[in-house]
């Protein structure tokens, strides 16, 4: 079964303790972008962000660090009450270290990968992570359609984590939608990450449960079809 991750980018950051309680109840995760203007151009979130949410929600707080040498926050976001932290295999030489560090302060952790990464570089790390995260979008802004090239990349993704670790979250992260999210779930991923997909629309409670429901439906891989 799918979950949503609604990911505060696109959220109204004055109210962000609200919008966060209105999707609360079908978004099994809370998705932290946090950038640090190098490895991305923007900068956003962070620490203080995490620690200012702790207190509104129970649910799992996941850090998608978009920084160069990542390491440097592990222990900043959990004191915070972060819960899991992905960062980007581009942003390290080397992301054993990496994943051994976020281990060793208590976070669970992930690996994402930009659209142009082979999906190669991630598969000798499937055995020691919780999620592996496709970006279908360029990292950094919220607001981008949806690549399509992303869905042969989920496919091939999910024949290697079914192989390796089938334990293991496969994350679409990047210009999510109620008409694209059937086709992702179909193709592999098991976690919908949605940003203006969810706090850009008119009604983001509506749009976290239509995009939950979407996620918790039964693929339609085993038929070859796409939706």
């Amino acid at each position: 079964m799918g979950k949503l991750s609604a990911s505060i980018l696109a959220a109204d950051l004055a109210r962000l303790g609200e919008e966060v309680k209105l999707v609360e109840p079908y978004a099994e995760v809370i998705h932290v972008d946090i950038m640090d203007g190098h490895f991305v151009p923007p900068i956003a979130l962070g620490a203080v962000v995490v620690r200012s949410l702790r207190p509104v929600t129970e649910r799992l707080l996941h850090g998608h660090l978009m920084v160069d040498a990542p390491e440097a926050y592990f222990d900043e976001l959990r004191d915070a009450g972060l819960d899991r932290v992905s960062f980007h295999l581009e942003a390290v030489p080397d992301p054993g270290p990496a994943i051994r560090k976020a281990r060793e302060a208590g976070l669970g952790v992930g690996l994402t990968l930009n659209l142009e990464t082979p999906l190669e570089a991630a598969a000798p790390f499937l055995e020691d992570i919780d999620d592996l995260m496709l970006m279908s979008i360029r990292p950094g802004w919220s607001f981008q359609q949806l690549n399509p090239e992303v869905y042969p990349r989920l496919e091939a993704a999910r024949g290697e984590i079914d192989r390796r670790n089938p334990a293991v979250d496969l994350e679409i992260d990047g210009g999510v939608k109620v008409d694209n999210a059937a086709r992702a779930i179909d193709a592999g991923a098991t976690v919908l990450v949605a940003a203006s997909g969810v706090f850009a629309q008119p009604d983001p409670a509506t749009a976290a449960r239509a995009l939950a429901e979407i996620a918790a439906t039964e693929p339609a891989r085993p038929t070859g079809k796409v939706r």
